[in-house]
């Protein structure tokens, strides 16, 4: 690959990265507040059907990004999203934690008791988040990479659904039992929300897949790439 092309990939693989890094920051920062989805008026285990965090919204953009650069830079640059992503969050679990501490003045918009309500329980979902998305994380790379292997690079669709169905499963499950554990949210809650939010992300995986495609073709394109080639950035 000529110098060129290879500073362009670098520049691109720096950017997906930092959408993955926000993505999974944000969604963390923003998990208390729950939404109701109009479309289905349905209800499992007393939970209607999309009762579901905010958290969830960008959430599913980490499992994108992470299966596009598994596709185009292979499972090793994948991996080092991951690690950041986990550095990223134990660093603004850090500044949450100071913040929330230091007293509030007499005439701050967001005094302590606000502040408190907002970001007081950010340490254990943080917490939560981070052991769910270690393991959703590393499953995902690992089955996509296995289904790459076994399709010797073909069926995009099937390793891009078949490893993010499972891996978010495991991430809504451990996430789920976390908060529960700690008392976040009530346990009576846990079926419903279980099933609404894996489902949900269901829908988005399906629904992301031709982005996905998109997203491979433009690269492959870009780069004069072959099926089942990935770029080298060492």
């Amino acid at each position: 690959m000529k110098l060129k092309d290879k500073l362009a990939a670098q520049r691109i693989y720096l950017l997906l990265g930092s959408l993955f890094v926000t993505s999974l920051v944000v969604s963390n920062l923003i998990f208390q507040k729950f939404f109701y989805w109009y479309p289905f008026n349905i209800e499992i285990f007393g939970t209607k059907l999309f009762e579901i965090s905010v958290g969830i919204l960008p959430y599913p953009i980490t499992f994108l990004i992470t299966d596009l650069i598994s596709e185009i830079y292979g499972k090793k640059k994948a991996n080092h999203v991951v690690v950041a992503g986990i550095f990223a969050s134990f660093f603004s679990l850090i500044i949450i934690y100071i913040s929330n501490a230091v007293p509030a003045t007499s005439w701050s918009p967001v005094g302590d008791k606000i502040f408190s309500t907002v970001f007081g329980n950010t340490t254990i979902a943080v917490f939560a988040s981070m052991i769910a998305y270690l393991l959703a994380q590393f499953i995902d790379i690992q089955i996509y990479h296995f289904w790459k292997r076994l399709t010797r690079g073909k069926h995009l669709w099937l390793r891009n659904n078949f490893s993010t169905f499972f891996s978010q499963f495991i991430d809504t499950l451990t996430i789920l039992l976390l908060l529960c554990s700690f008392g976040i949210i009530e346990w009576s809650r846990f079926k419903g929300l279980l099933v609404a939010g894996f489902l949900f992300k269901v829908m988005i995986a399906v629904f992301d897949t031709p982005f996905l495609y998109l997203g491979v073709f433009l690269f492959r394109k870009r780069f004069n790439l072959k099926t089942n080639e990935e770029i080298s950035l060492d």
